[in-house]
């Protein structure tokens, strides 16, 4: 098992959890999140002061997938987030060693 790692552009998300369904991926988790990296933040104007915004609001979205779904997962990902422009933000996969669905006992594939 593969856990696939998203931080998109928040107006993406959307997109992104249609791309994941129509892949007949079922579930994911999503985080409201700050970060930078090239993007390096901007300055806003509030009340008349300007600051500097440093961390930018992202989402992150977390999908555990079997092994052979993992390059779809990305790709899906990849597809529906990308607006060409800086701060379209990553993809990050890793293995998973267990999974274990609470509620039933089941484990591994049978979890997902």
């Amino acid at each position: 098992m593969k856990l696939v790692m998203a931080v998109i552009k928040p107006f993406k998300l959307d997109e992104v959890r249609q791309a994941l369904t129509d892949i007949g991926l079922e579930g994911m988790t999503v985080t409201e999140v700050k970060g930078y990296g090239r993007q390096k933040g901007h300055t806003e104007i509030y009340r008349g002061a300007e600051y500097a915004v440093n961390f930018l609001p992202k989402i992150k979205i977390e999908v555990v997938v079997a092994k052979g779904q993992a390059d779809k997962a990305v790709e899906a990902i990849a597809g529906a987030a990308k607006t060409g422009q800086i701060g379209d933000g990553k993809i990050f996969v890793t293995s998973v060693e267990q999974t274990m669905r609470i509620r039933t006992g089941e484990t591994n594939a049978d979890a997902l």
